[in-house]
Formats: C-alpha cells, structure tokens, sequence
C-alpha cells in the first residue's frame, strides 16, 4: 500500500521517462535511413531536452504554488516524504496548542490562588491588629498565628509543587512519630477545645519524604481540627496489609456530604462545610494529595454527616532496594 501511495507521487516522472522514450522511438522509426545515425541521436536529445526542460519549469511552478499555500495549511504535497512531513508538523502543532493551553490553565491557576490567599491572609491579620487595640488574649492571637504560618505553608509548598523533583529525599521514616510531633504542635488547640486525642499505634516504617510527609500529615489533622467540635475525638492508628501500609485519621466531626466528598481534593473547592463553619481556601486538601502523588502516596476519604470522618494515606510496601538493605545492615 505505500509502495502504491509513492508512486502516485512520483507520476510526473513516470510521464516524463516515457515521454522521452517515445519520443526517442519515434525518431528511430521515422528515420529514412532505417539506422541510427549521429544526426538522429543529436535530434532525438534536442527532442527530448526540450521535455525535461517543460516539465522542470513546470515542477518548479508547482513547488511555488505550494509553498505559498502553506500559509493557508491548505494544500497538496508534492512527494510522499512531504506528505508525512505535513502530518508530522500537523501533529507537532496539536502538541503546542495543548501545551500552550496547559500553560496558560497553570498561569490561571497561579492567579487564582494568590489572590485567594491574599484575600484569606488578611482576615487573620485584622484580628490581630483589633486584638492589638484591645485586651490581647493569648489564646486567640495564638491561633491567629496559626492561620497565618498555615497559609503561608500553603504559599510555600503550593510554590513548590512544579520543582519537587528537585527538593525531595526519600528515606524509611516513621509516620507515627511524625504524627505525634504534630499532634504536639497543636496542644494547645486540642486542649483550648478539648478535643481528644487517641493514637492506637506504637510505629510505623514508611519509604517517603520526612519534611513533605509531615506538610501532608499536618493538613489532615488541620482540617479534623477545624470541622470537629469541642468535646470531639480524634483518632491516629496505622495498619500494615498484603498490599500496602495505611494511616489512618479519624474524628468525630460534622462530617462531609455526600454530593461533596468526591470533590474534597479538588483545587479551591470549600463545599457545604467549608462555606457554613469557616472561611477555607480549599488549599489544604489539595496540596495534600498533589504532594502524595507525587510521593507515590495517595489519599482517600470516608464520612457520615454528623458522625464522623476518617483520611487514610496509603503507602506501598517498601520497594527501594538500598533503603531495605540499609534498614537489614543497622
């Protein structure tokens, strides 16, 4: 079939070479002599010189024709390397546009996010400049602050997210004592709400980035925080199956609806419980999972309105040889 394809291309040749074979023939046959002679030949090569030089005018005036209908991208080719060529160029813009729509859907999500962020950081620092004018409470510029060092985490590590193969270092950590670190940053939280805090897991050894982990981690227990009321419970264990390695993040807040759960990781999306409790960026949660693909981990959700909601990391098993040899030799 492309042999087939090719010669349709090479046509004009093939009328070329048997144009000057008849015409060469004819000469021969009409020659009085009945032979060849030196005037014949010269004759038939004038003949035949006068072809090559039509169709070479004539191929140089379609080769202009279609150099100035390339600018329309309407156009016939004139071999079948050129066809190929055009499919490639074809395919080749394809690739910019959707790069160039990729590009410009980055830049808009840049924007939109720092002028959320800048809408949101303000917030805390208006209370802090009222709480400046009045009777300043400790508590409350505490957790004014907080909101503050989160939204700028959120600033930093959302930054980050396009050079992280650059700024990350895989090694077996123990998720569990990242948990509890954590946990220590907010005690005055969960005492402030007196909220419980049950951890059901002594350790766990995972394959994944210490500093990055604890960002992911810390959203989580950010965001039971937030949505779970005074008096609640929060709950940290850790499971080891066949197949994978979980930590699991459960309290016993407001809970999510079901039209919104599947969207939770969605970027800048607050949902009913965001909108109703809080103001919320719609941040935490995404960078959240952004981070764990990006670790080889991801995260996935449950909840009952009303009753409860639990996170779970999923880790693989461990798969990197030197850290596997290394933990053997200690």
């Amino acid at each position: 079939m492309t042999f087939l394809r090719f010669l349709t291309y090479e046509k004009p040749y093939i009328y070329l070479y048997l144009t000057s074979f008849l015409i060469s023939a004819a000469v021969f046959f009409t020659d009085s002599n009945g032979h060849l002679s030196w005037g014949t030949f010269f004759y038939a090569f004038a003949l035949s010189s006068m072809v090559v030089i039509g169709f070479l005018v004539f191929r140089y005036q379609q080769n202009v024709r279609v150099i100035r209908q390339m600018e329309s991208e309407e156009y016939d080719s004139l071999s079948l390397e050129g066809d190929f060529a055009k499919a490639h160029i074809e395919e080749l813009k394809k690739q910019h546009i959707r790069e160039m729509n990729q590009i410009q859907d980055r830049q808009k999500e840049h924007y939109d996010f720092v002028v959320s962020w800048f809408h949101e950081i303000k917030t805390p620092i208006s209370v802090l400049r009222l709480l400046q004018q009045t009777d300043m409470d400790a508590g409350s510029l505490r957790e004014e602050i907080t909101k503050i060092e989160n939204y700028v985490d959120h600033a930093l590590y959302y930054a980050k997210l396009d050079s992280f193969n650059q700024d990350y270092d895989i090694q077996n950590c123990d998720i569990i004592h990242i948990s509890k670190e954590i946990i220590r940053s907010h005690s005055k939280t969960f005492f402030s709400k007196k909220i419980r805090i049950t951890i059901q897991s002594e350790s766990l050894e995972v394959q994944s980035d210490p500093k990055w982990l604890q960002f992911i981690v810390n959203q989580l227990v950010t965001n039971s925080l937030k949505y779970t009321e005074p008096r609640g419970e929060i709950t940290i264990s850790a499971l080891e199956k066949p197949k994978e390695k979980q930590l699991l993040i459960r309290d016993s807040g407001i809970g999510i609806s079901p039209k919104d759960l599947p969207r939770i990781f969605n970027r800048g999306f607050t949902g009913e419980t965001g909108r109703t409790y809080s103001k919320s960026t719609g941040m935490g949660l995404y960078l959240a999972q952004q981070l764990c693909n990006k670790l080889g981990h991801y995260i996935s959700c449950t909840s009952k309105v009303g009753e409860f909601t639990q996170f779970i990391i999923h880790f693989p098993l461990d798969s990197d040889p030197y850290l596997i040899l290394k933990k053997h030799n200690e």
